[in-house]
């Protein structure tokens, strides 16, 4: 019988190592998984918004500097429009002989 307690013990002995290696295994796995999970998440994040701030900002920059300045010809435009506006209704007010089918 001592044998035979000696012989299971040694299997147990055998399968709690066995054991031992494998949730250490499954726990260094699980370790690495977690910091890989974060580091694509940072990566998802990150990336785009790296991209658009060395690609699609300047360009962005670019067209709403574009557009301010178109605004701003318009508004010039518009400024002119009203003074010859303003020029032509003291020419009319000066001249009213030459302007009286018009009105």
């Amino acid at each position: 019988m001592d044998d035979l307690d000696r012989t299971e013990l040694e299997q147990i002995l055998k399968l709690t190592k066995e054991n031992n290696r494998m949730l250490h295994a499954m726990r260094r796995n699980a370790w690495l998984s977690g910091i890989f999970k974060v580091l694509l998440w940072a990566a998802f994040i990150i990336i785009p918004f790296w991209l658009y701030m060395q690609y699609l900002a300047p360009v962005m920059q670019s067209a709403m500097d574009t557009m301010n300045q178109i605004q701003g010809t318009g508004a010039k435009a518009q400024a002119q429009f009203g003074e010859l506006n303003n020029a032509m209704q003291k020419l009319q007010n000066l001249y009213p002989q030459y302007f009286q089918g018009q009105q």
